[in-house]
């Protein structure tokens, strides 16, 4: 039997993703947790290559985690800061990249907070006939792939630790919980679940998930607002109402409140929202007694989670998340970097 290769250049979305590519990334990113488990965490895979990080938009956890991958593999890193950069001189996004182009980038990391700017940066470095790679790090409410894989080999891993593989969530009940009309995370998170044949429920204030959120994954959402109905077979169901949701769920992933939606008036406070939406120990009798907690961070706490909630080894997968997002951006820069 002959090995497939990795053909993919850029790595922008997960809506074309195929199952083969899924699996390659879990499968590599469980060698390098190996990796990573060892005395000595380096690697000299990307000897020589350089990796730059465009992010212009704060972030500390993913922009850590893809330095940290970078070194591990031995590649050499560079910085942007777009407060003392040249854009504040009148300097475009696309110039910009081209200044690192020029210095001899292989692999531009990019974070934005308007939608489509890695695709753009892609697209003119495809246009220049380079050989950078572009990976999207988070932009604007469209998509954060390398989270949504993360999550994934979290989940995987935390069913199948020896053999983290994309079946295993076949027909496993989660719930995805808060502001998912605004977040990107819940945009990759649902491509790769519906992927696996997971079961998916979408729960959130009608503000914060709105039925027309439905257009985004019509070909397998249906609306269940109502906490009587249950909706039908397909595998991304929505409500408004938080137990319909969690009843039987295996897994419950909660987003980030961002509070700005409530100098938006979408939600009256932060306190409100926990009352309602706030995963408590209490609010978790109704899962499966094995049920793990994700969240992809910074975590409200008190918001989005108990701290009792937070805290409990036995209950919460966020430490797992954060040592995963190492291993996966490491496999992530490997497959860009090698195309094997």
């Amino acid at each position: 039997m002959t090995q497939a290769t990795w053909t993919r250049r850029h790595l922008l979305s997960l809506a074309t993703f195929t199952p083969w590519e899924y699996n390659t990334v879990l499968q590599t990113a469980n060698s390098f947790r190996e990796v990573l488990s060892r005395r000595t965490k380096k690697v000299p895979t990307l000897q020589g290559q350089l990796v730059t990080t465009l992010f212009f938009e704060a972030s500390t956890r993913t922009r850590s985690s893809f330095e940290l991958a970078a070194k591990r593999l031995s590649a050499d890193t560079l910085n942007f800061t777009p407060g003392s950069s040249s854009l504040s001189k009148g300097e475009t996004i696309l110039d910009t990249a081209k200044t690192y182009l020029a210095m001899g980038t292989d692999i531009m990391v990019i974070r934005h907070q308007q939608a489509g700017v890695p695709q753009a940066i892609a697209q003119e470095m495809d246009r220049l006939q380079t050989q950078v790679r572009v990976l999207n790090a988070g932009d604007g409410h469209h998509e954060h792939p390398s989270q949504g894989l993360l999550d994934l080999f979290t989940l995987c891993t935390a069913l199948d630790a020896q053999k983290p593989q994309l079946e295993v969530l076949r027909g496993k009940k989660i719930a995805i919980v808060g502001d998912i009309a605004h977040s990107r995370v819940a945009r990759s998170n649902l491509w790769s679940l519906v992927a696996s044949g997971a079961e998916v429920h979408l729960a959130g204030p009608p503000t914060l998930l709105p039925l027309a959120f439905k257009d985004f994954v019509k070909d397998f959402v249906t609306p269940a607002p109502d906490p009587g109905n249950p909706g039908s077979t397909l595998p991304v169901q929505v409500h408004w109402a938080l137990e319909p949701a969690l009843v039987d769920a295996d897994f419950v992933m909660t987003l980030r409140l961002q509070q700005e939606r409530m100098g938006q008036h979408l939600l009256p406070s932060g306190r409100e929202y926990h009352q309602h939406y706030g995963i408590t120990r209490d609010r978790l009798r109704v899962c499966n007694p094995q049920v793990k907690i994700l969240h992809p961070g910074p975590v409200n706490r008190g918001v989005e989670l108990s701290s009792e909630v937070m805290d409990d080894p036995a209950l919460s997968l966020v430490p797992h998340q954060v040592t995963s997002g190492v291993a996966v951006r490491m496999a992530l820069l490997y497959l860009l970097g090698s195309g094997r």
